[in-house]
């Protein structure tokens, strides 16, 4: 362990995030650079002789995390990454990004604030990063069975650099011009810096692993031709289509998909365009969805320069403790102030869009809403609270139903579905089709980040058992796991 004492000498520290007056004026990470070494390892140090550490089961990959902890805690940063590395191919996207249900599960947490699980995680890989010690590992021997990835988020990276390490040859379809899926186009730069994605892409490509971008399975490519090519396929296209809100006046100019606006700001930051086609600049911002996808909207609004922003949530506001029905360890439903929401804008709760309304030229100018509670189980609008709101820039970021179906990429494979909807597969990830497996938001639903890492680990070694017959690659998952956190 680490400190013995130190969960109880020593306060849960933070990472400091930069001015809001600073930050929204730029598209940078918010977060002070190198604000948590002089912290770092005594937060670490917080970890205590649990004897049974929950967070391995509140993470999806099963990060050794008292063990890097412990590492971090004696500033062994070679050690601490090389077992972060163990479980996890890019610890810096999870640092960044996911919403620690480790720190929910941690046993600290049950009557005092947990270890900062997830501000060591990111300042442990990018000490890696910075001291050279994340280098490529390319395989002592290759398979001769070649594989393609269809699709390069978390899920089809992390199966790619898996199966490419293990021997095979793998190339990694994109159908956008850039590598990295949502994590390219559908995080902000203030979340995610894209130097991040840059360098991994950079370390696999060393590896072996060759991406082809621009081409769409089921349009450029049909699903027959790929079969031919390849010995084996991964399909990671994530869950993209996007969730509606079929109310009247959908159809005004100014209304769009979150993954219609957030994807424009980061070509921006990319230096595709000047300036986005769609701008919150001088305009009242209405974003429908209170997840973390709908902060992404409020942030970028933020930057853009919006005259206000509002954030709309159908549910109740959450609780700032846990309730009753999500006890420890479970991943609670809390309320969460983000870094965006730090900046500004106004959040409103238990309400719902009635319709929209527009001027004379079809540009949305108002939102219409009521107010709605929770009746008998149902939803119910409460009377008499009808009003409207400015809103000259709409974004809906209410999730995503499932996997783009008008490419043709379901049907030309001939995949089976589940009951929900996405991809039906078994305990090896396989779907119905021989040589055709599925991993991350395809199979799974929308989900985190940290499930697609575990998914794409996963069906590598599925797809490595099916090519050779067995695999030394580790499978932390099965496609009917549950972690605690969920």
């Amino acid at each position: 362990m680490a400190d013995p004492k130190g969960f109880l000498t020593t306060d849960r520290v933070l990472a400091r995030t930069r001015p809001v007056a600073e930050r929204v004026r730029d598209w940078n990470e918010v977060y002070v650079p190198g604000s948590l070494l002089p912290v770092i390892s005594k937060q670490a140090g917080r970890c205590m002789d649990c004897g049974i550490p929950f967070c391995h089961n509140g993470c999806p990959l099963g990060n050794l995390i008292p063990e890097w902890n412990d590492y971090a805690y004696r500033d062994d940063w070679r050690a601490a990454g090389e077992r972060l590395h163990a479980t996890n191919n890019f610890p810096e996207f999870t640092g960044r990004l996911c919403p620690a249900p480790c720190e929910a599960a941690c046993v600290l947490g049950i009557n005092q604030q947990p270890v900062t699980i997830k501000n060591v995680e990111v300042t442990i890989i990018d000490k890696a990063w910075d001291a050279g010690h994340v280098t490529p590992q390319p395989p002592e021997r290759l398979s001769g069975k070649t594989v393609a990835v269809i699709g390069s988020g978390p899920a089809g990276l992390a199966a790619a650099q898996q199966l490419t390490r293990a021997g095979h040859t793998v190339a990694v379809y994109e159908r956008a011009d850039r590598i990295g899926g949502l994590l390219r186009y559908g995080i902000p730069e203030f979340k995610m810096e894209k130097r991040h994605i840059n360098r991994r892409i950079e370390q696999m490509r060393a590896e072996g692993t060759k991406f082809r971008t621009e081409i769409e399975i089921g349009r450029d490519i049909d699903a027959a031709t790929l079969r031919k090519r390849y010995d084996a396929v991964v399909v990671a296209a994530g869950a993209t289509t996007s969730r509606d809100l079929p109310v009247p006046g959908r159809e005004l100019k100014g209304i769009h998909f979150a993954m219609e606006y957030l994807p424009l700001a980061n070509k921006v930051q990319e230096g595709d365009l000047t300036v986005s086609p769609i701008s919150a600049e001088g305009k009242h911002v209405v974003v429908i969805g209170g997840g973390d996808t709908g902060a992404d909207c409020v942030g970028t609004a933020h930057r853009q320069g919006a005259a206000s922003v509002t954030q709309l949530e159908i549910m109740p506001r959450p609780g700032q403790e846990r309730s009753a029905g999500q006890p420890w360890p479970t991943f609670p439903m809390l309320y969460k102030v983000t870094s965006a929401h730090e900046e500004g804008g106004e959040r409103v709760y238990s309400v719902s869009t009635t319709h929209f309304e527009g001027d004379e030229d079809g540009n949305v100018q108002w939102l219409h809403l009521v107010e709605v509670e929770f009746t008998g189980g149902k939803l119910e609008q409460k009377p008499g609270t009808e009003r409207r709101i400015p809103a000259q820039l709409v974004t809906l970021a209410m999730g995503f139903t499932g996997t783009d179906r008008q490419n043709g990429l379901v049907e030309q494979f001939g995949l089976a579905l589940d009951e929900r909807g996405n991809i039906a597969r078994d305990a090896d990830f396989a779907t119905n089709v021989p040589g055709v497996f599925v991993a991350g938001d395809a199979g799974r639903g929308q989900s985190l980040i940290v499930w697609a890492i575990a998914e794409g680990r996963s069906a590598a070694r599925g797809v490595d058992r099916y090519l050779t017959g067995t695999s030394t690659l580790p499978a932390p998952i099965r496609p009917t796991d549950r972690a605690l956190a969920v």
